[in-house]
């Protein structure tokens, strides 16, 4: 599966891509210049169960290690994936 950003202002999405469908999206804002929140992850009905929602955290995790950024999760999936994986913290 290939994840792409996508930004817009203040605004972005980390969007999954699998045989040109999407697969699932996770939304984030930017709350200042070093750190972003992420507020809804929404995985397709075709691709449930598969673990797309953890690799678009993971993407986003990435990001943020290689852009010196924080996250901050307001999304109940994303903060299921952080509380289960003490070794993703380092970016909360």
């Amino acid at each position: 599966m290939e994840v792409v950003l996508e930004e817009s202002g203040n605004k972005g999405v980390f969007v999954g891509k699998s045989e040109d469908k999407e697969a699932g999206r996770m939304t984030f804002v930017w709350a200042g210049e070093d750190k972003f929140i992420i507020d809804h992850t929404e995985v397709s009905e075709d691709f449930r169960g598969q673990d797309v929602g953890k690799i678009l955290v993971l993407k986003a995790v990435d990001y943020a290690r290689e852009n010196h950024k924080k996250i901050m999760s307001l999304c109940p999936f994303a903060k299921s994936v952080f509380d289960k994986n003490a070794e993703l913290r380092d970016v909360l």
